[in-house]
């Protein structure tokens, strides 16, 4: 009797492990965007598959910003434009390829701009390489977002 104990414990503790790892090797998740300049979390975001395999990724919670915490994206076109940045998509179209993801794009609500966008986890999947840019990925910027635990 013992024995089947230490066995299922093991086996849930196994299984447990590996469902650990798995949501931690996709950027599917909330992550704590990090400002380049200051250090300090900017917003929280959101990033969900959609139905067709993509990710893409919602503001959930503007933390800092230059306009006050529910600023509006007044620099953005069409629909964006003067639209809270809170709840809003802010990237879209995200695909895997290989170890990391992209094919898609993100906007920058800080100026309006929509940039392609590469995606690389880092450090077991608790970091986030968030590279934006225009033509290759060489001409871009990178900016590390955090995992925010559950």
């Amino acid at each position: 009797m013992r024995r089947i104990l230490v066995f299922a414990m093991l086996t849930v503790g196994l299984l447990l492990a590996v469902q650990a790892y798995a949501a931690d090797s996709t950027p599917v998740g909330t992550w704590t965007q990090v400002d380049d300049a200051t250090g300090k979390p900017k917003s929280i975001i959101e990033i969900t598959q959609q139905p067709d395999g993509t990710l893409q990724a919602v503001v959930k919670q503007v933390l800092f910003s230059k306009d006050g915490t529910h600023p509006v994206c007044d620099q953005c076109t069409g629909e964006r434009h003067n639209k809270p940045v809170d709840g809003m998509v802010v990237m879209w179209g995200v695909k895997q390829d290989g170890d990391t993801w992209d094919g898609g794009q993100i906007l920058d609500p800080g100026n309006g701009k929509i940039y392609k966008v590469k995606l690389t986890l880092q450090d077991g999947g608790q970091k986030l390489d968030v590279r934006g840019y225009i033509g290759i990925p060489m001409l871009g910027r990178t900016q590390t977002w955090l995992r925010k635990a559950d």
